[in-house]
């Protein structure tokens, strides 16, 4: 519910109080006194869904821009005639079940942080987001997703462009370029102190850390959670839902990609970079898509009917744009996801080679306890580098030569798995057998 107040102008009072009247609305009329251009003030609830069509009778009725406009949450209403009203509303199936456009325009505005108090809640996030990857801990980054103010320039730049805002839209890009190159910055030189001062032990490949090396290699499920963040973000901005949750899942599409980035750029690595930065590019450009087709389809357009052509065209331009580029970067995402595909392939083929072999009557005394396959390269496409085979025996030294008969099988199985060059590396893979004493009681 909403208390909407309005000034009205001088010539215009018996209007807009038939129009009231019309509508079966209690009001109650303040004489102004100020002397100025506005005769009173009219106080009225109106149901959230209808505060736009009736101020969109007002503005018909003479309610121009220079009246003031001020609608604010109402807790409860007592009125026998603001239930038929809030009923009729409901039933009404004509009638877009959204907030207001000056609503959504006010939200959007106060999504979009203030510059400093943006770019401390951002540095602070990609400090936080990097340092709970070096950490391998997944409660620090969450951490660092809910104070990431990156939901305000976002759905800024999607109300902007559906209200023909142009301000809005400016400073919504400005402020999302501004917050990525910000995060990674920090986060480059939050990694490179860590490694420097030895925080992170010499040696470390810190790309086989867990929480790091699931965002080296993005398929297409990671477009799946943009996506659905950049709706969840345009829904919930029209119909007043609280945007804190679906602001938290917008950060988890962007800063943890970003504190990798950072950790990549500080060990010399241009290949993560590449990898997280074409993940950041889309999940970006996603969230953007989404929120802007929500908005328009739930029926958002700018105040003026003669604006809405150029709306209408904008809004046309950048979805055409933002789904160009996202195809483009999608291809990485698709050798990726062909790339899991491979690998997957590549290591049922040589286990089951393995237990094919090890159920031979020569080996029958070997049991199976692990396999390991090693890529050098984290970001795909990828070719294996070595291949451990852990074996248990009886430990008598009898152990038969299982290397190279399995060294010939997984050549034969690479087979399938080789790349042209130059993408693909030399067909040279290592194979390691491990006998462990086993003793059966």
């Amino acid at each position: 519910m909403r208390l909407v107040q309005v000034t009205i102008p001088a010539g215009k009072r018996e209007t807009v109080l038939s129009e009231l009247d019309d509508e079966g609305i209690d009001y109650v009329l303040t004489e102004e006194t100020s002397g100025r251009e506005f005769t009173g003030v009219v106080s009225f609830p109106l149901p959230t869904t209808a505060v736009e069509p009736v101020l969109d009778r007002l503005r018909e009725a003479g309610i121009d821009e220079d009246a003031y406009t001020i609608v604010v949450d109402a807790e409860t209403v007592v009125s026998r005639r603001f239930e038929q009203l809030e009923e009729r509303y409901e039933e009404d199936e004509e009638t877009d079940k959204r907030i207001a456009r000056e609503e959504i325009h006010a939200r959007a505005r106060e999504l979009a942080p203030d510059f400093w108090p943006y770019l401390v809640m951002t540095v602070v996030s990609a400090v936080v987001a990097t340092a709970g990857l070096l950490l391998d801990d997944a409660a620090v980054v969450v951490g660092s997703m809910v104070i990431a103010p990156l939901i305000g320039p976002a759905m800024a730049t999607s109300v902007g462009t559906v209200v023909d805002d142009q301000g809005m839209f400016r400073r919504g890009v400005k402020l999302q370029a501004l917050g990525l190159a910000v995060a990674v910055v920090a986060a480059t030189l939050f990694a490179a102190l860590m490694r420097v001062t030895n925080t992170v032990p010499p040696g470390t490949d810190v790309f086989m850390i867990g929480q790091i090396n699931i965002r080296l290699a993005p398929d297409f499920l990671a477009l799946v959670v943009a996506l659905g963040a950049g709706v969840a973000g345009g829904v919930s901005l029209a119909t007043g839902v609280s945007a804190t949750l679906v602001g938290v899942m917008i950060a988890a599409a962007l800063v943890p990609p970003l504190g990798v980035i950072g950790i990549a750029i500080a060990w010399g690595r241009p290949a993560p970079v590449f990898s997280a930065s074409v993940l950041v590019l889309v999940n970006t450009l996603s969230i953007n898509l989404t929120a802007l087709i929500v908005l328009w389809y739930m029926g958002y357009r700018p105040d003026h009917w003669f604006r809405e052509d150029d709306a209408r065209l904008a809004t046309r331009q950048r979805v055409v744009a933002l789904a160009a580029a996202i195809l483009v970067l999608s291809a990485f995402l698709g050798v990726v996801t062909y790339d899991s595909y491979r690998t997957a392939s590549f290591e049922q083929e040589v286990r089951g080679d393995i237990d094919a072999l090890l159920d031979q009557p020569k080996y029958g005394q070997l049991t199976l306890l692990d396999v390991r396959f090693r890529y050098d390269d984290p970001v795909p496409p990828r070719q294996p580098t070595r291949v451990t085979i852990v074996a248990g025996g009886t430990g008598d030294g009898s152990n038969p030569n299982l290397a190279r008969p399995l060294e010939r099988r997984i050549d034969e199985a690479l087979g399938d798995l080789a790349l042209p060059e130059p993408l693909g590396s030399p067909n040279d893979v290592q194979v390691r057998v491990r006998y462990v004493e086993m003793e059966t009681a």
